[in-house]
Formats: C-alpha cells, sequence, structure tokens
C-alpha cells in the first residue's frame, strides 16, 4: 500500500496542477465539462445551453410527439389526380357499389376502433397481385371523407411500391429516405388538398429493405404517429413472399389479409395466417367478386330509392315482385 502512495506523490510532484492551456471555446467547453462531471473541479464554468445544445446536435428526427404535430401541419399540398385506371373510389359518385364496399368496411373497422386500441393496421396479401394495394388505398380514402378522421396511407412495399403511382406522386423523398435519415418527416409526408388524408411513398429503392424496417427509427415512428392519426394504413409487401410484413404486423395493432377469388388458394391462405401467428388479424377481405352476381341487388335497391318517385307505380310493383320472388 505504502508504494502506491509514494507512486500518487511522485506523479503529483512531477505533473503540479496548471491553468488550463488556451485553446478553442469548443476545446475549453469540453474541458470545463469533462472536469465538473469527474467532481475535480466544481468551480468550473458550466457549458451554456446553446453549447450544449451544438454538442449533442443529432440529424433531424422526429421523438416526440410535438414533433409529429408538427411536421403534419407542415405538410407539402399535393393535388387529387390518380390513374384514370386505379379504380380509386370516387368521391363524387358515392353510390357506387364498390364505394359501398368499402364503407362497409370501414364501418365494421370504426366500431371495432370503440371496443379496442386500433389505429395501426397492415393491409397484406398471402401472395402478389391480389389487390393489398388497391384495397389499402380505397380503404385510406373513405376513412378521410369521414369529417372527423385523419388517415395516413404509408407506403411499406419497398420492393414493388405501387402508391406513388396509384396517386401520381414523385416517389421520392419517401419512408426509405426518412429511415436512412437523408430526409425529415415532414419532407416525406405529404397531405391531399384539404381533405384529411396524408400520404408517405415508399421513397429511394434499397437493397436492404428488411434491415430498414429493423431499425429502432422505424417502430418508434410507427408508434409515435399512431397518436396523432385517427387511422396509419400500411400497405406491406406479400407474407409468403417476403418478411417485411410479418414484421410489420408486430408493430402495428391490427392486419387485414387480402385475397383474391379464382386466385388465392386454400393453402396460401393458411400459410399466410400461420406466418402471423394468427394474433392480430382482424379478418379477410375478398377481392376479385364478378360485378353482376355481388352488386345486381345493391343496384336495383339504390335504383328504386334514387329513381323510384320517377317511375309508374305498376313498374314498381312488378319490380319489387322480381326482387322477392329471387329471394
Amino acid at each position: 500500500m505504502s508504494r502506491v502512495h509514494d507512486a500518487l506523490r511522485k506523479a503529483a510532484q512531477e505533473n503540479p496542477q496548471t491553468p488550463k492551456p488556451a485553446g478553442s471555446a469548443r476545446t475549453n467547453r469540453t474541458i470545463s465539462t469533462a472536469s465538473s462531471l469527474a467532481g475535480l473541479d466544481p468551480y468550473a464554468e458550466p457549458p451554456s445551453v446553446t453549447a450544449t445544445a451544438a454538442a449533442t446536435e443529432t440529424p433531424d428526427r422526429v421523438t416526440d410527439l410535438e414533433d409529429i404535430e408538427a411536421c403534419i401541419r407542415q405538410a407539402r399540398k399535393v393535388a387529387f389526380h390518380p390513374l384514370s385506371d386505379a379504380l380509386l373510389v370516387n368521391p363524387s359518385k358515392p353510390r357506387e357499389a364498390p364505394a359501398e364496399e368499402f364503407r362497409t368496411l370501414r364501418t365494421r373497422l370504426n366500431h371495432l376502433q370503440t371496443t379496442q386500441e386500433l389505429h395501426t393496421l397492415v393491409v397484406t396479401s398471402p401472395s402478389p397481385a391480389e389487390g393489398k394495394s388497391f384495397t389499402a388505398a380505397n380503404l385510406a380514402l373513405t376513412q378521410a371523407q369521414l369529417a372527423d378522421k385523419r388517415v395516413l396511407l404509408v407506403d411499406f412495399d419497398f420492393r414493388r411500391p405501387t402508391v406513388d403511382k396509384t396517386f401520381q406522386l414523385p416517389i421520392s423523398p419517401g419512408m426509405t429516405n426518412y429511415l436512412q435519415g437523408t430526409a425529415s418527416l415532414s419532407e416525406v409526408m405529404l397531405r391531399v388538398g384539404e381533405s384529411n388524408l396524408y400520404i408517405i411513398t415508399a421513397g429511394e429503392a434499397v437493397s436492404n429493405p428488411l434491415e430498414l424496417l429493423n431499425l429502432r427509427e422505424c417502430s418508434t415512428l410507427i408508434a409515435g404517429l399512431r397518436n396523432h392519426f385517427d387511422w396509419v394504413i400500411i400497405d406491406s409487401p406479400p407474407l409468403l413472399f417476403a418478411a417485411d410484413g410479418n414484421l410489420l404486423s408486430t408493430m402495428c395493432d391490427g392486419t387485414i389479409l387480402v385475397v383474391r377469388i379464382g386466385t388465392t388458394t386454400f393453402d396460401s391462405v393458411a400459410r399466410a395466417m400461420q406466418s402471423l401467428c394468427e394474433n392480430n388479424v382482424l379478418g379477410i377481405v375478398v377481392n376479385g367478386a364478378r360485378r353482376g352476381e355481388l352488386y345486381s341487388k345493391y343496384t336495383y335497391y339504390h335504383d328504386y330509392y334514387y329513381h323510384g318517385a320517377d317511375r309508374e307505380p305498376e313498374e314498381n310493383a312488378e319490380s319489387n315482385a322480381a326482387e322477392i320472388e329471387e329471394d
């Protein structure tokens, strides 16, 4: 023990305390901060707030709720000008049968929302070309038609994005740019006119989509967005062709599986459900039904309601009798 004391005494004699050398302000602040934390110089001048902020400055990343709300207010507005053949719900024709089907889906989801915490929703499918992107876009549009609903549609299908093409928007900057830190949330978020619909496109193509989804920024962002939007609707890759959808479903409140009549097999549906562990599957949307088979009664009902007053009583009676016989 005496040898230790001798060594310490000798070191103190060889290195007496001297005034701090002059240097840059940043260097002096660093030394002062380190000494204060170590308890060696309790009278050292503490670093200024400005200096501390500059020393800890990081790229523009959203970490708190106020920042997300500010980004929503700063979202750039774009016109609603989708592709003519995109098969989107037309707000000016609310009585069309496809629009009514999505309003039915909207009603069921909004009812579920009153019974459980449900704000983030993954829309996916077992295989490609089954209508998941079509369903996600139309569901977002239908939800946004309600005055009290703020809706965000996000394209997380980094492998084959379609939201930008459907709405004729620039694909970049988008979600991949945000996750890689090259764009802020306010730069990637778009608002469709004065509506309640917001959109984030997929962003620049990347070679490692699954690795991006595993970043902490991804789960943090989704968790934060759910507190500022009534619905966050995520378009994800097919379940049986990439693990992206499975990972996204673990970050979200619910999952909708889209299948296509005449295309999707029972085996693929079973495998897709197993890959999701059946934990948060809210239901299955069936796509590709023949219009004549599915909408004949619906069309008759609305034609009767909106145009029945112009018909003759006998015609109304005959049509009503025919409908009853079909039932």
